[in-house]
């Protein structure tokens, strides 16, 4: 059958395209899995703790020996230097060997014993925002308990009430904190099923234009085109299955990566996530052909994409919620099939919903593949004529 023998010329052409050229592999395998192992390592702790910090004790009081001893105790921070002034604790920041100091002024103690208001200051820093927040909660904590911890004693000592009454007076009641869907406050749980899969989709965009371009760029279009028999659809088919393979399985194997080996939660049968990484896989592919079938050319498809496929990192909602940003910018993470696949994670993965609430997203991403219909039209016409522009 004519279809069949221009559908099996146009898949062996494409296998010998993906063996023969190194830059298929290197940007297939190597780049993607390369930077999942480094990202993996990266966020190997999950989350930040135990920030370097410094404690100027200008009192040096048993009570302010305590307090420094309640403040290393904690495990956001890390006591990691003892300053003699407010101009050393800063100048310890500003070097970057520590994300902020705790002082404890002249007469803490006294103060504290003469029934007058005990000062505490401390100070974070907040150009690096994880460690800066974390050291910002350590020192309020350590802050709260030190006065929660005056009153009660001052409270004992006066003989106004008992050290029970005086408990249950500072914390009349008691909170009890959930925290749903991650709780482990986990990072990389997030993180890594963001990027990563934002990784893959940016190069699976260049590898997708480099592929469909590189014939009209080199003349010999017409003949990638002939040996599909002249349709567009079946030497396009031909050319990224292949592809479409290497990358649906190298994102098998990083699923199993996160779920099996590093114990990342997946609150679903596998067979949701799968699924929808391969149609995050197709929906890309068909998103850099659409774009590439308009420009037909390979220098600028190639600029585009790596434009939009950086872009997605900021306006796909991984890093900051798209309901929170302009509308003019929030509306782009909508265009990305990696904004579907990071929903889908969200309410399978993390939160274990039933699939009846995720169908939306399978779909978008299946409707990502009638993209190229609007473009291949363009993209035969330059085939069957080759015109590179530099």
């Amino acid at each position: 059958m004519p279809f069949l023998s221009a559908l099996k010329q146009s898949l062996i052409l494409g296998c010998r395209r993906l063996v023969s050229r190194k830059i298929y592999f290197a940007l297939m395998a190597f780049v993607p899995v390369g930077f999942a192992f480094f990202f993996m390592d990266l966020m190997s702790e999950g989350l930040p703790l135990r920030a370097p910090v410094a404690v100027v004790d200008l009192d040096d009081s048993s009570l302010s020996r305590r307090v420094v001893r309640n403040l290393g105790s904690s495990e956001l921070v890390d006591v990691a230097f003892r300053a003699s002034s407010y101009a050393e604790a800063l100048e310890l920041v500003k070097s970057g060997k520590a994300y902020g100091f705790f002082i404890i002024p002249h007469d803490f103690m006294a103060d504290a014993v003469g029934g007058r208001a005990a000062e505490l200051s401390f100070y974070s820093d907040l150009t690096f925002f994880i460690p800066g927040t974390l050291t910002y909660k350590g020192f309020m904590a350590t802050a709260v308990t030190a006065s929660g911890g005056l009153v009660k004693t001052t409270l004992t000592a006066s003989g106004l009430l008992d050290d029970r009454a005086a408990g249950v007076m500072l914390q009349p009641m008691v909170v009890q904190t959930h925290l749903l869907h991650n709780p482990w406050a986990n990072y990389s749980y997030y993180l890594s099923n963001s990027f990563i899969p934002g990784m893959f989709a940016l190069v699976i965009f260049l590898v997708t234009a480099f592929s469909v371009t590189t014939d009209i760029k080199q003349g010999t279009s017409p003949r990638w085109l002939a040996a599909s028999g002249g349709n567009i659809y079946i030497a396009t088919f031909g050319t990224l299955a292949p592809q479409t393979l290497v990358f649906t399985l190298l994102g098998f194997a990083v699923q199993a990566l996160f779920y099996r080996f590093c114990g990342f939660p997946l609150h679903c049968p596998p067979l949701h996530m799968l699924s929808a990484w391969f149609l995050m896989v197709v929906a890309s592919q068909a998103f850099a052909l659409f774009v590439s079938g308009i420009l037909v050319n390979m220098r600028l498809s190639l600029s585009v994409l790596s434009l939009l496929g950086i872009l997605a990192f900021s306006v796909t909602g991984f890093s900051y919620p798209v309901e929170q940003m302009y509308p003019y910018i929030g509306v782009f993470s909508y265009l990305y099939p990696v904004r579907w696949y990071f929903l889908i994670y969200i309410d399978q993965a993390l939160n274990g919903l039933p699939l009846y609430y995720s169908r939306f997203y399978y779909v978008i991403l299946i409707l990502f593949t009638l993209l190229p219909l609007a473009s291949l039209w363009k993209l035969r016409r330059h085939c069957l004529r080759p015109v590179y522009l530099p």
